[in-house]
């Protein structure tokens, strides 16, 4: 298509804060706000200025090419870069490092029922949609800083990535031996896969460093969080090694701006294929944890896709279930319960403080009293008019760990078509939820990277029974070729079947606090050979 043909508004967006505006001056632009990556006091970042696309203009958005799409809708957003590096940018996020010219390529598998696969990157999960994206224009965004501070004393950046399993992987990848990086990831030791953790230890670049986390994921993030927080920290950072933190977890806007790209991709398609008419509505199933995916989908509904229903799907951390249909987020007594889709084994779901930001009214004065219930209470309630916006965009249910182990060999013997235990959780609560609009059920992973429950699903053993003997010792790549062999599934592409043979690097195991994740840190930095 001819890009030239649509015009935007050249601008440049400015950020909020989500716990008080003043504490943002004038606010940050999309560069500033990507490096600091979160907000003073402990808040997220969010745009000033939401862009709204009229049907006409998606119309003339269906023919172009995915990288076409992420720079047009960047430059919507306000982004300040210029044009034509953001144009440049995006071929570079979204070229050859994929595997389907699509990128996230929409399979329909009855009418009406879509699944939005993002699991075509180097990590084969949905955060290389984000984590492909935020290195290059984090990179560009420090070349920009650098340009306008002169030949000053300049600063190089940490990220520190705390993961429930792909995002350390694609963080890891997006970032190794990027210039004035290092990044540092740290994951709940024994709660992720097999596949997971070999993708993250096995990571090759000399700015990278891996550690396992004696805890869960919410353990992870509440200390990587506080080291944040940790004014001697970071004071030593910055005066021994030149450093200062940044973060790539979805509290970061530079994660979620790109997932907003491929909801907008995924009803161009759908346009495309003559499935639906521009202006048609659809209803979204999304699996989800830190509320990240989901929350860009309502972004995505915010600026003009015609989605009408959002579907929040938890598994048996059911925390996001209960408090979308109530209005109460609760975790005072909540067990934290391990399951077959670990990426979604969260209980403190970080995005929602943006999304509660968005639905109150910008009040920052009543979200900064909600984080400060669930800091210390561990629990709050919202006022009526928020509880009433929110259940005016999503609805919510959540997927035993047998139930989406069931609905993996459902699908599969309907569709030969295999899904991993999380998009199995989407799946499920889309036919329970879906009303009369096309549903689109959003696949965050490769099966293979789950191979275990897989192979559990489609032998219908429970879920939390051992495999039989003869396959309980066999490593997550062989147990993946035995499901290819056995049920004549396409095989795992090559970036993980190749996992047993690549060396580990990082295997080291250490506690779930503050000071624990910060002597790490500077354990690692005093192992790197050069500074990042």
């Amino acid at each position: 298509m001819d890009m030239d043909a649509l015009t935007y508004r050249h601008y440049t967006n400015t950020y909020f804060d989500t716990r008080g505006f003043v504490a943002c001056g004038k606010g940050p632009s999309f560069t500033e706000t990507i490096i600091k990556g979160i907000a003073p006091g402990g808040g997220l970042f969010v745009p000033q200025v939401l862009p709204r696309f009229t049907l006409k203009e998606l119309a003339a958005l269906v023919d172009c090419s995915y990288p076409q799409l992420a720079a047009y809708v960047f430059k919507r957003f306000g982004v300040d870069l210029p044009d034509e590096t953001i144009d440049s940018l995006m071929q570079t996020a979204y070229g050859d490092n994929f595997d389907d010219p699509a990128i996230t390529p929409v399979r329909t598998l009855a009418p009406g029922k879509h699944v939005l696969e993002l699991w075509h990157g180097p990590t084969s999960a949905f955060k290389d949609m984000a984590l492909q994206c935020l290195p290059v224009f984090f990179s560009a965004a420090i070349e920009q800083q650098r340009l306008e501070q002169g030949s000053g004393p300049t600063e190089d950046f940490l990220i520190l990535v705390a993961t429930s399993g792909d995002t350390g992987k694609a963080a890891l990848e997006g970032f190794a031996d990027r210039a004035h990086t290092g990044v540092i990831v740290f994951y709940p030791h024994g709660g992720v896969s097999d596949i997971q953790f070999k993708q993250m230890a096995t990571q090759l670049g000399d700015n990278v460093g891996v550690f396992g986390v004696r805890g869960n994921f919410d353990d992870c993030q509440t200390a990587v969080k506080g080291a944040f927080s940790d004014e001697t920290f970071n004071a030593e950072l910055a005066a021994t090694h030149r450093l200062r933190l940044s973060s790539a977890n979805s509290i970061n806007w530079g994660r979620l701006l790109p997932q907003v790209v491929y909801y907008m991709s995924a009803y161009l398609q759908l346009i495309a294929r003559d499935e639906i008419a521009c202006g048609d509505k659809i209803d979204v199933c999304v699996p989800t944890g830190n509320f990240g995916n989901i929350l860009a989908a309502w972004y995505a509904k915010e600026i003009g896709v015609p989605i009408e229903q959002l579907i929040c799907a938890s598994n048996d951390n059911r925390v996001l279930t209960d408090f979308i249909n109530t209005g109460t987020y609760d975790i005072t007594e909540r067990p934290f319960i391990l399951t077959p889709s670990p990426s979604m084994d969260i209980l403190v779901s970080s995005n929602l403080e943006r999304q509660l930001f968005e639905l109150c009214g910008r009040n920052s004065a009543l979200i900064q009293d909600w984080m400060d219930k669930l800091r210390t209470e561990r629990r709050f309630t919202v006022d009526r008019e928020t509880f009433a916006a929110l259940r005016s965009h999503f609805s919510a249910d959540w997927v035993s760990a047998d139930e989406s182990l069931t609905t993996i060999h459902e699908v599969f013997k309907a569709y030969q078509y295999l899904i991993d235990p999380h998009t199995a959780v989407a799946w499920k609560a889309a036919e329970r939820l879906r009303g009369v609009n096309p549903v689109i059920i959003v696949s965050t992973a490769h099966w293979a990277k789950f191979g275990a429950n897989v192979f559990r699903a489609l032998s219908r053993i429970p879920a939390g029974k051992p495999l039989p003997d003869w396959f309980g010792t066999l490593t997550d790549v062989r147990l993946n070729a035995h499901v290819s062999a056995i049920w004549g599934a396409a095989p795992p592409p090559p970036r993980l079947s190749s996992l047993d043979a690549a060396p580990i690097r990082f295997a080291e195991v250490i506690d779930g606090t503050i000071e624990a994740v910060e002597q790490a840190a500077l354990q690692t930095l005093a192992n790197w050979h050069s500074p990042v």
